[in-house]
This record gives C-alpha cells, sequence and structure tokens, in this order.
C-alpha cells in the first residue's frame, strides 16, 4: 500500500511517501479503506519525539490517529462491522507505528464508530480526536450540567468549538475565549465571545459572569488557564486538555481515550446538525508534510484533513 512514515523523530523533513506492506487484520480489528486523515498537533508533536517518555515508537511508523473510510474486511471476531461500512475512527494503539495516513489501516473495534450520513469523508475525518476529547471532557472530567455557565479557551479550535457546541446542547451557558480572528466563529456557534487579551481577559470574564463559572474547560494551557482557575465560583471545576499545570490548580489533566459508545453519540450529534466540522485545508497523501507544515503554522479556522483517492 502506499503510505507516509518516518524512520526517526523529526519534522516534516523526516516523512517519506512509499509502498509499505498492507496491515496485518488481528481478531478483533477491522481492515478500512482510508478516504480521509485528519492532521492534529499531536501527530507532529509525537513525531518530534515529545511523547518518548509516555509511549514507545516502533519505526517506521505510519503517522495519524483520525480517520474515516470504507470497511474493506472485519476480523474474525468482529461482528459490529461489515465490508463495505462506512466508519470514522480515533485509531490510536499503545505505541507509536500504524497510523492513519496511508491507503488502509487495521483499526481496533474499539476505535471505530460509524461515518455520520450528513458528513463527507473530509469532515467525518476532523471530527473524533477533537470531538472525543471535548465530548469525554466535559462530560467525565468536568461533569457539566443544564444551566451551568463553561468558560472554553481556545473556543475557535478544533477541540474548543467542539467543546462550546456540545456544551451548549447540554445546556449550558458557554463564554468562548479567542484571539480576534476566532471572534466570529465563536458568536456563530453560540458562545459569548472572551477576547484572548492578558490586559483584560479577566475584567471580560467577570463583567459576563460576575459570580463566577462553574466550569472551564482549557484546550490551550499557558497563562490563561492560571487566569480562568481564578475565575471559578465556589465548588467550580477547572479541566485540561492541554497542560498538566491545571492539577497544581486543582482541576484535572484529561487524556483522550478512543470509545466507540462515545463516537456513535458524535456520530448522532452530528446527524441531528448538533456538530459542524469545518475543514479549512485538503492535502492529497503524497503532501502529508505539507498538511503538518500547515496544522503547525496554525490560524486557520477548521481542520487540516490529507485525503487518500
Amino acid at each position: 500500500m502506499k503510505a507516509i512514515s518516518y524512520r526517526r523523530y523529526g519534522g516534516p523533513e523526516v516523512l517519506e511517501y512509499g509502498e509499505l506492506p498492507d496491515p496485518k487484520v488481528g481478531p478483533d480489528e477491522v481492515l478500512v479503506r482510508v478516504r480521509a486523515a485528519a492532521v492534529n498537533p499531536v501527530d507532529w508533536k509525537a513525531q518530534a519525539g515529545y511523547l518518548d517518555g509516555m509511549i514507545d515508537a516502533v519505526f517506521p511508523v505510519v503517522p495519524g490517529w483520525d480517520v474515516s473510510g470504507v470497511v474493506v474486511r472485519p476480523g474474525v471476531s468482529v461482528t459490529e462491522w461489515a465490508e463495505g461500512d462506512e466508519v470514522m475512527g480515533y485509531v490510536r494503539e499503545d505505541f507509536l507505528s500504524h497510523g492513519t495516513f496511508a491507503e488502509y489501516v487495521a483499526a481496533p473495534v474499539r476505535t471505530l464508530g460509524r461515518k455520520p450520513r450528513a458528513y463527507s469523508f473530509e469532515e467525518a475525518a476532523g471530527l473524533p480526536l477533537a470531538g472525543l476529547t471535548a465530548y469525554q471532557a466535559l462530560h467525565t472530567a468536568l461533569s457539566v450540567r443544564p444551566g451551568e455557565t463553561v468558560l472554553v479557551l481556545a473556543a475557535a479550535g478544533g477541540v474548543g468549538s467542539m467543546g462550546v457546541q456540545i456544551a451548549r446542547h447540554l445546556g449550558c451557558r458557554v463564554l468562548g475565549a479567542a484571539r480576534e480572528a476566532g471572534r466570529e466563529r465563536v458568536a456563530a456557534l453560540g458562545a459569548e465571545p472572551v477576547l484572548f487579551d492578558e490586559a483584560t481577559f479577566t475584567r471580560q470574564v467577570r463583567e459576563l459572569a460576575p459570580d463566577g463559572v462553574d466550569a472551564v474547560l482549557d484546550t490551550l494551557g499557558g497563562p490563561f488557564l492560571q487566569h480562568a482557575a481564578r475565575l471559578l465560583a465556589p465548588g467550580g471545576r477547572l479541566a485540561s486538555v492541554a497542560d498538566g499545570e491545571v492539577l497544581a490548580l486543582g482541576g484535572r489533566y484529561y487524556w483522550v481515550r478512543p470509545d466507540a459508545a462515545d463516537l456513535a453519540a458524535l456520530a448522532d450529534l452530528a446527524d441531528e446538525g448538533v456538530l459542524d466540522v469545518r475543514v479549512a485545508k485538503t492535502f492529497p497523501l503524497e503532501r502529508a508534510a505539507d498538511a503538518q507544515r500547515a496544522n503547525a503554522a496554525g490560524g486557520l479556522q477548521g481542520k487540516v484533513v490529507v485525503t487518500v483517492p
């Protein structure tokens, strides 16, 4: 099969496009013909070796965890999927090796959900990691409830925009902190915009929520996490998916996990029109290095997606 891979840690320059053996399909896996794979910051951070203390790499590594495609063959123990089913997935194993930037991927059943009927393959590829991160953080780490006020940091980004939409669907009032370029996007998603400006951030939030916010979902880390921690109402909860320093602030550091049931819930929300995934740029598989560069450069109001013809 054609695939992107790397044989040592590094930046986009270490990526190679060429032939690799077709994946073996284990009993609890599904062979998926890849149609699209989204780029996420964790892809190029893992590739640079930043996760080496946590996750082993078995070279050559095919990058990518997000995917959408069509089932080619289910493993011998798989009853959930059949040939021809359209699926999406957050195909993260416990090591780096068999990623989604390829013509085929063998995906464990626990990593797959049905592709939303309302989505293109490109849109569906952009949903799993960002959607699961926001969904699990709001439900599991923060346990948000209807009527609460939720502050989302970096609300125009991939995870943040999912967080805004899911929190709104749960019946929460949402304050969405973003830079000026994302202000219109945040408002369109149903949040009350807060400008990322260190001099005025705290004042803006306090004007909107004088008694404090019930929950903070941080998708950025850094100084704004510190500011947000001081804006919690009594009994308020704090969670970050980006910065382990949240633990010192009394909050929870949350790492997303593959979950078939949660993916099914996201697909339902997508088909109900609750979730909007915006694709900013697409690149063919052989230009995956350019896709990584575009994602790392930032400033895009949407996902960067690699397509596989």
